[in-house]
């Protein structure tokens, strides 16, 4: 019986991709058919396992919905997203880090004026976020936008919620002339990644913990500076060091300074105890960020 050539076959496949004439396209797919040639013949992966990763898949893709995107959970799990994010983000010394948007993001979500509260319903700690939204030298950036979102103090976002139609813990908000920005939502709870689906199902029989640690969405954009997909988390909490989805950056721990009934800094009188989070963006100018690199040079 003639022996079946693995390298013989891996070029077969490659050769067919001759005609392709986007080359971006050709390269990831080139690179994709060599990584899993070379897995699959590492392990001497059996056909029913094959079969057994195309369920898992399948299952995946039924698992989608509006509200559920299950691909980007499972790209979160395997640190995908992570790593996509870490070679590819354009930031300056000392600029903000980015992390992962995760599966919660929900389009769409009010403009509101600064100092608004977004906490209205929702289960928590009444927390103050507010600082300045400045550039690689210190100075401000008027009118950028912060597209914020997080879960509740239980850890439950608004689109778990059975019956929840409207947003909550969500909205945007822009910088004044000095940069400042200010808005009110509560202190976000570590929550476990939804576990009844095929994502969840992986990270149980891997042996690993489902669980992210308290922290809260943001999306920052401004004129003429890279835009940023980035996370504040909460100083001592649990899960830290073991984030399920590998998301914490040491520059995005935040202590929550806790208050008594009184004034909050943005002037409130507040009957009942509080916290708030000051934090300064620092955002790259486009000019100045790291040009991308094409696959065909690395």
């Amino acid at each position: 019986m003639t022996e079946f050539n693995v390298s013989a076959h891996l070029q077969e496949v490659l050769a067919s991709f001759s005609l392709c004439n986007d080359a971006r396209f050709k390269a990831i797919m080139s690179a994709v058919v060599r990584h899993l040639h070379a897995c699959i013949t590492e392990v001497k992966l059996r056909p029913d396992e094959w079969k057994d990763a195309i369920e898992f898949l399948t299952e995946t893709g039924h698992a989608c919905t509006e509200k559920r995107q299950e691909f980007i959970l499972l790209s979160d799990l395997l640190g995908l997203s992570t790593l996509t994010i870490g070679i590819n983000q354009q930031r300056g010394d000392d600029c903000l880090e980015e992390t992962v948007e995760g599966p919660y993001y929900w389009e769409g979500a009010a403009e509101l004026p600064s100092g608004a509260d977004i906490s209205e319903g929702v289960k928590g700690f009444k927390t103050y976020y507010y600082g300045r939204v400045i550039d690689g030298s210190g100075a401000p950036i008027a009118n950028a936008l912060l597209d914020v979102w997080s879960g509740d103090g239980e850890g439950n976002y608004d689109m778990q919620l059975p019956g929840q139609q409207e947003m909550m813990a969500r909205g945007k908000f822009r910088t004044n002339t000095l940069g400042e920005y200010g808005f009110w939502s509560i202190k976000p709870s570590y929550y476990p990644i939804p576990s009844d689906g095929p994502a969840g199902h992986m990270q149980r029989k891997l042996g690993r913990h489902p669980n992210r640690p308290g922290h809260i969405h943001f999306k920052l954009s401004a004129d003429g500076y890279v835009p940023v997909n980035t996370q504040l988390f909460i100083a001592n909490g649990p899960y830290l060091e073991s984030d399920c989805v590998f998301g914490v950056k040491p520059g995005l721990i935040v202590d929550y300074v806790e208050h008594p009934a009184g004034v909050a800094p943005d002037g409130r009188e507040m009957s009942k105890p509080f916290s708030s989070v000051p934090f300064d963006f620092r955002l790259t100018a486009i000019q100045h960020s790291n040009a991308r690199t094409s696959y065909e040079d690395r």
